[in-house]
């Protein structure tokens, strides 16, 4: 699931607008150039942004989410994602890919540590960046908990939310054959892989909007993808399956199995209590794995961090982390 999107939501809360004074392109491997982006305070402290999907791609609203006369703001988009290219491969786009992409950022930038902050699969990258390179990361500030396990996977996609939101869990099955309802993923990325434009097309509109339909604690119109062109809608639902196909090339329990790796990494867990992407139930299994961290559940929230409740808690720990 990628986070939600933003590009037509403005919520009270967020610092004033800035603007990125350095950016271009890392190459890496498989033939991906990737696009980052800097702002704030260039002698602030380092922070790194990291989008949902996978699949997603940074919008200018992300950068608003630190204060920019303390801190120096990293963004950059995801392989195939985005501003990256080429848009929407998923040859060589792996987890461990996208682990590396950061760590070669970190390195080009010349940056020690950096908080790192992520929500939904940007809260998993997070995750795993930061078990990889525990001594790189300053601090997390993580929302809605997503660890890819099978259960979460199987919440979203097969069963679980499709119990709370019927009508729009028919609108998900009907582009699929009842024969391959057994495993709705499968259906969709190799429709996503089609060589059939309407196909694709089809199919990443109806995945979309799935994820749109169950966003937010109440419907809001402004949380949507309808707006966004088909390009984007393919790019985000080829990739996002391409993932979780693939179980995002992880082995299954990883992030908690290798929490002990966070223990000297303080952190902030941000959860809507009726987060119906990713269920509470993630954010207190990882805190129970990660003593450091600290779970801060917000009553009257869904997922996206759009919203009022979740938007404040996420700032605050970035003002914190940054010395306000």
């Amino acid at each position: 699931m990628r986070g939600d999107p933003q590009a037509c939501v403005r919520p009270p809360g967020l610092y004033p607008p800035v603007e990125a004074y350095d950016g271009g392109f890392i190459e890496v491997d498989g033939g991906h150039r990737i696009y980052w982006e800097m702002c704030g305070n260039p002698l602030g402290k380092p922070a790194l942004f990291l989008h949902g999907g996978p699949g997603g791609g940074c919008s200018r609203d992300n950068r608003r989410l630190f204060d920019p006369a303390r801190y120096r703001i990293v963004l950059f988009d995801q392989r195939g994602c985005g501003r990256s290219r080429p848009r929407a491969c998923i040859e060589a786009n792996t987890t461990a890919h996208l682990v590396a992409d950061m760590e070669a950022l970190r390195q080009t930038l010349a940056i020690d540590q950096w908080l790192v902050l992520g929500g939904s699969w940007g809260a998993t990258l997070a995750l795993i960046y930061a078990e990889a390179y525990p001594r790189r990361v300053a601090a997390l500030v993580l929302r809605g908990v997503f660890m890819a396990r099978r259960s979460e996977l199987r919440w979203l996609y097969q069963e679980g939310a499709s119990s709370l939101f019927p009508e729009a869990w028919e609108r998900f099955l009907a582009p699929i054959p009842e024969s391959e309802r057994g495993n709705l993923i499968a259906a969709y990325h190799a429709r996503l892989a089609s060589d059939d434009p309407a196909v694709e097309l089809a199919a990443a509109r109806a995945w979309c909007a799935w994820e749109d339909e169950i966003m937010t604690l109440l419907p809001t119109k402004g949380i949507s993808r309808n707006h966004a062109g088909d390009i984007d809608l393919v790019a985000l639902a080829r990739i996002e399956t391409h993932y979780f196909v693939n179980g995002a090339f992880l082995e299954e329990g990883q992030i908690l199995a290798r929490a002990l790796r966070l223990r000297h990494i303080p952190g902030v867990i941000v959860q809507g209590r009726y987060d119906c992407v990713t269920p509470a139930r993630s954010a207190w299994d990882l805190r129970r794995a990660w003593p450091r961290a600290e779970l801060q559940i917000v009553p009257d929230a869904g997922h996206a961090s759009s919203e009022a409740g979740i938007l404040r808690r996420i700032i605050a720990a970035t003002d914190a982390f940054g010395g306000a």
